[in-house]
């Protein structure tokens, strides 16, 4: 592994390592958990990474649908429990992960070794050829803008009597 590959930022090398999977694999909807730590070693973008970190960045970091801890990245969305593929634009984002600016879904030219840039280029194109080209706004679905509709009508009294009132009203 080259001097460069080494100070990659965590994120993006296994942002990297998803990436080469689904270039492998390209009829796979997504990659276990133990898959991409499998790539990360193969290809040698998780060496010198610590276990505890990789796993913490599959379950929680980079995922796009998750609730957030410390990192808000879109890199990762999770298809299934312990199952991920790379973010494509349209994916559903936990509201908690959005902020001002824009989150990170890919890794920068600029902070990649050139060896990586055609992973950039796939993707792109990748992306453009499995997304719509209108992305699906998750805000737009009428049952999604349901969620929390109707919270006032029991917000002074427990459901369990506000169900309890209603089957003693007359009909």
């Amino acid at each position: 592994m080259s001097a460069a590959t080494s100070e990659l930022r965590l994120a993006d090398r296994i942002w990297l390592a998803v990436a080469l999977l689904h270039q492998q694999f390209p009829q796979a909807v997504a990659f276990s958990k133990t898959e991409i730590r499998q790539e990360l070693a193969k290809s040698e973008l998780g060496h010198g990474t610590n276990p505890a970190s990789v796993n913490a960045h599959l379950k929680q970091h980079l995922v796009a649908n998750v609730p957030p801890s410390i990192g808000k990245y879109t890199m990762l969305f999770e298809t299934k429990v312990g199952f991920l593929r790379l973010y494509r634009a349209g994916d559903f984002i936990d509201p908690r992960r959005r902020s001002s600016r824009p989150s990170k879904h890919m890794p920068k030219r600029e902070e990649l070794p050139a060896e990586f840039w055609p992973l950039l280029d796939w993707y792109e194109e990748w992306s453009r050829k499995v997304s719509p080209t209108q992305p699906f706004n998750w805000e737009d679905d009428p049952l999604i803008r349901l969620i929390g509709s109707g919270k006032h009508i029991w917000a002074d009294e427990h459901a369990d009597e506000y169900v309890n009132r209603l089957r003693e009203e007359p009909a």
